[in-house]
């Protein structure tokens, strides 16, 4: 497979497409640049979703994705259907130790 199939069979994994519909709906889309007017349902549709989590975008070398992008393939492997790479990314905040950080982090 290409590395732009690749790519795109992992961007499918982690996307959802309403939640990332909603962030790029408005200017990034927009022909003049300027965000358009939203219909009233749309607006109404955002305004309902929940607050207790944020879209987010970090930055991370090409081999750790790949390494979390394998780790999340073993765990659906082992069954975990659900497993994703913000599930996993939350099960490791969970286990750091910050005592054990190197200073140099």
């Amino acid at each position: 497979m290409t590395e732009r199939g690749e790519l795109r069979q992992a961007t499918a994994r982690v996307l959802d497409r309403d939640e990332v519909e909603g962030v790029l709906s408005g200017s990034f889309y927009s022909p003049q640049g300027v965000a358009q007017t939203a219909p009233k349902e749309t607006t109404e549709k955002r305004d309902a979703k929940p607050a207790h989590y944020k879209v987010i975008c970090i930055s991370m070398y090409t081999n750790d994705l790949q390494r979390l992008d394998r780790m999340v393939e073993e765990l659906k492997g082992r069954g975990l259907t659900k497993a994703n790479r913000s599930a996993l990314i939350r099960y490791a905040l969970g286990e750091v130790d910050l005592d054990r950080v190197p200073k140099g982090l």
